[in-house]
């Protein structure tokens, strides 16, 4: 008996690649999602006749292309743009081999250690080796299969090199199913060999067919959620940190229902803030090193600390010192199980939001004491006015300090704005002070912390958001590292927002410098002295000149009353918008409420490092292994 001959499609490589990913759709809550919304590109021999072409011929519709400047940065703009969509929706990223592939290895580092996805399509050597050395290829002399490329096999979830047209059918599945995974996703890298790309071969045409890989909710575990209600039942001082993933499964209504009906106080990672709107009575701020007063307090006398979807970094648990109650225990809620078991912790291996409905559901009529209510809503109202201190500019006609800009912004914004901001000093002023009004608002990339983030992934969530308002806030130190995608901004006509803070060097880390013994040595940006010390008058470098020059209007502000007015032009306008402005170094933001472990010197020969080594010894000492 004869069979059918299964009907097939002949495209090459890159091709069928192109046209497999424009089928591909997540679904959350009977709500579907392009998996793969378009894809960055910069050509080069590497890619241009195989990826270049079969973009070309596919089409804006069938798969939008993205033109940018660096490629680091294009896996900033597609990270920013999963992020704003809570991981449904993702971008690919492809380069020609060579500097354009190893470019992508911060980005993909960025992407897996915040686990948000992103399709990395770098170029490769022949496959057939019937040109070797390419150009820009890497040769190893004792193992001929390596390529630059493998330096994104350790920040990658899923690596592969698609040496022949078959291998794409069941590593373009894979690849897939781990982007759209909430426990796997991160950077997802599937080489390409540029011979390879323009290989034709005949696809079953069932390989084109639109697949929906569904996003799914785990419920907990019986016995795990009756264990986690037990101890939080028992807690007198219980605490809820609340970290990226309560957005990610877009459990902040959950959250809010929780804590309406019991009363706990809910404070915030970096990637957590917004979980609650800031004027919730139990919303606290920030935690750890860069957190709150009310928030530390709290954590250093908590005897449960309930985690939902947060790793535990080293700025939240202000390095193992600031949970400090010799009896305190955590419950974790995690989708993944590997941050779930953190700190010798009760694991609740859940989707955020499932589990914090069944907890709600579970812990029906138990209530905190008023006075454990009374005593955290009183430190709120302290902070509050301390934020107040900090935003207040009485004086028009002076020099704004950092927090004083947060403050001009913070009167400008609607509930609908984004602020992004990813390193220097920025990140902890806004942690302790910013007040997110809904929760998409605060976008922070603090896992990595990559200086250069803010304008590209500014792209990316403007992409995602069309009609929110989006502000990057960059010094003058993470601008010099990456301004080129503020052409792609223009060219894209996207009325990104970039508030440019001049402080002439890397503050945050100046900073750190001084409280570690280093006495600011090569953080400044200015002339060397006599010396030889960089001491000398400020660097005559011209940031906004140079901002627009690049395309971008530009709004200087040298005076508070002028930030005021810059600040709201720039949120009316409908093209890309820079406020440039030059700050009051002096220190205006509130000190650190908790320790950092930057380890000193243990021996120096300078009385600064010899003195931070002894302050280093006695923040050590509290450090502990929750067991």
């Amino acid at each position: 008996m004869s069979h059918p001959t299964p009907p097939v499609r002949r495209l090459t490589v890159a091709q069928a690649l192109v046209q497999f990913l424009s089928a591909q759709y997540t679904e959350r809550d009977a709500v579907r999602h392009r998996l793969i919304a378009g894809t960055w590109g910069i050509f080069g021999h590497g890619n241009v006749a195989g990826l270049g072409q079969a973009l070309l011929q596919a089409g804006e519709d069938t798969m939008p292309f993205h033109q940018g400047r660096n490629e680091q940065a294009m896996v900033h703009a597609a990270v920013g743009y999963a992020r704003q969509l809570n991981r449904l929706s993702a971008q690919a990223v492809t380069t020609s081999i060579g500097p354009g592939a190893t470019n992508l290895v911060t980005g993909a580092a960025l992407a897996t250690v915040n686990r948000l996805p992103v399709l990395l399509l770098p170029g490769d050597y022949f496959a057939t080796r019937a040109a070797a050395p390419l150009l820009q290829q890497l040769e190893h002399p004792s193992e001929a299969d390596v390529s630059v490329n493998d330096t994104l096999r350790p920040v990658s979830r899923y690596f592969d090199r698609i040496t022949r047209p078959e291998m794409l059918v069941p590593s373009a599945l894979n690849a897939v199913r781990v982007l759209a995974d909430p426990v796997e996703t991160g950077a997802v890298t599937l080489a390409l060999p540029q011979d390879v790309q323009t290989e034709a071969f005949d696809w079953p045409e069932e390989f084109f067919a639109e697949r929906v890989w569904h996003v799914r909710r785990p419920a907990p575990d019986p016995l795990e959620l009756a264990e986690a209600v037990r101890a939080i039942r028992a807690a007198e001082r219980p605490l809820i940190v609340a970290g990226g993933g309560v957005h990610h499964s877009e459990a902040e209504e959950a959250l809010r229902a929780l804590v309406d009906a019991t009363g706990i106080p809910v404070a915030s990672t970096q990637a957590g803030k917004g979980s609650l709107r800031h004027d919730h009575p139990a919303d606290l701020g920030g935690i750890g090193h860069t957190g709150t007063a009310v928030c530390d307090d709290l954590a250093r006398t908590a005897d449960l600390v309930i985690g939902v979807g947060t790793r535990y970094s080293d700025f939240t648990t202000a390095s193992t010192t600031l949970f400090a109650r010799p009896d305190v225990r955590f419950v974790n809620l995690n989708v993944a199980a590997f941050d779930a078991h953190k700190l010798a912790a009760h694991p609740l291996v859940a989707d955020a939001r499932t589990g914090l409905e069944a907890l709600a559901r579970e812990l029906d009529g138990h209530r905190v004491d008023a006075a454990y209510e009374a005593e955290y809503r009183a430190g709120k109202e302290r902070w509050e006015q301390v934020v107040a201190d900090a935003y207040r500019a009485d004086d028009d006609s002076a020099v704004p300090t950092q927090t004083q800009v947060l403050g001009a912004l913070d009167a400008v914004v609607g509930d609908a704005d984004v602020v992004i901001n990813a390193a220097g000093s920025l990140p902890g002023d806004l942690h302790k002070l910013w007040r997110a009004r809904s929760p998409r608002q605060y976008h922070l990339e603090y896992g990595y912390s990559c200086m250069g983030y803010e304008i590209p992934a500014g792209i990316g969530v403007q992409q995602a958001a069309p009609d929110a308002v989006v502000w990057s806030l960059v010094g003058d130190g993470t601008y010099l590292m990456m301004p080129t995608e503020i052409v792609t901004a223009v060219q894209e006509r996207l009325p990104v927002n970039l508030v440019l803070i001049q402080n002439h060097g890397y503050a945050s880390i100046g900073g750190l410098s001084e409280e570690t013994g280093g006495e600011r040595f090569g953080t400044a940006y200015r002339y060397r002295a006599a010396d030889g010390s960089f001491t000398g008058a400020p660097l005559p470098v011209d940031l906004a000149a140079n901002a627009a020059s690049l395309g971008m209007d530009v709004l200087r502000v040298k005076i508070v009353g002028e930030l005021r007015e810059a600040l709201a032009r720039a949120r009316a306008s409908e093209r890309p918008t820079c406020v440039y402005v030059e700050t009051d170094p002096t220190p205006s933001a509130p000190p650190a409420e908790a320790w950092w472990d930057v380890p000193v010197a243990e021996v120096a020969t300078r009385e600064a490092a010899v003195a931070a080594r002894e302050r280093y010894d006695r923040h050590a000492a509290a450090r502990r292994h929750h067991l």
